[in-house]
């Protein structure tokens, strides 16, 4: 099991998952954002499963938004039907299988395997059972189902982090602002909430679910 010290130099490989459109920068935007700030040099995968027609789009556009400051940056765009994932187990797998053989993350960011979406469901799962000695970060998307959980890890932003995050948001992903949840206010809203519960020094965090890490001296 790796170990990740924020706190230590050096770049980073980042692995990113996402069932759809959107998910990646809702899930842990913000946290990319940071990352690739105090990490010089790092690389992503960035990977959405559910990328169809106008969507497509926006999800090449938001994964160069977000991964701007990357050294390096692959955009892998599957076409599999919104919400029929695991439908698509078998072919859904294969995928996983070609992830693991390409470069060797330090961190995944994936999906939490209590969200309601069965969409997000599979991908943590598969996500756990392809990089086993890895170290995971689930996400949560906020939304409909009422289904936020108890996150055990917390990832501090500055609110100028906050801010780009929620611009990009915004401005890349036109076709749902239409939708109530997709606002600002519910954004800022939960990263507060975030930041109140970790005592984050600038009040705003993203949060998410380990299933397992190792403690090294």
């Amino acid at each position: 099991m790796k170990t990740l010290e924020l706190a230590s130099s050096g770049p980073l490989q980042l692995l990113c998952l996402g069932a759809h459109p959107d998910d990646i920068e809702i899930g842990c935007g913000g946290s990319l954002l940071r990352l690739l700030d105090e990490r010089p040099g790092s690389e992503l995968r960035w990977v959405v499963f559910t990328a169809n027609g106008a969507r497509a789009a926006e999800a090449r556009r938001g994964a160069e938004r977000f991964t701007a400051e990357a050294a390096g940056v692959e955009i892998i765009l599957h076409e599999f039907e919104d919400a029929f994932l695991p439908g698509a187990h078998a072919e859904v797998k294969r995928c996983f299988e070609e992830l693991k053989g390409g470069p060797e993350p330090d961190l995944v960011f994936t999906h939490w395997e209590g969200d309601a979406h069965q969409d997000h469901r599979l991908l943590s799962e598969l996500a756990g059972n392809t990089f086993r000695d890895h170290l995971v970060l689930e996400y949560e998307i906020p939304k409909y189902d009422g289904d936020l959980g108890r996150p055990n890890l917390y990832l501090p932003l500055s609110a100028a982090q906050l801010e780009r995050k929620i611009e990009g948001l915004m401005e890349v992903y036109s076709t749902q602002r239409s939708k109530d949840w997709f606002d600002p206010e519910v954004f800022r809203g939960l990263a507060r909430l975030r930041g109140m519960e970790c005592r984050a020094p600038e009040r705003y965090a993203e949060a998410f679910h380990l299933r397992k890490a190792v403690l090294t001296a």
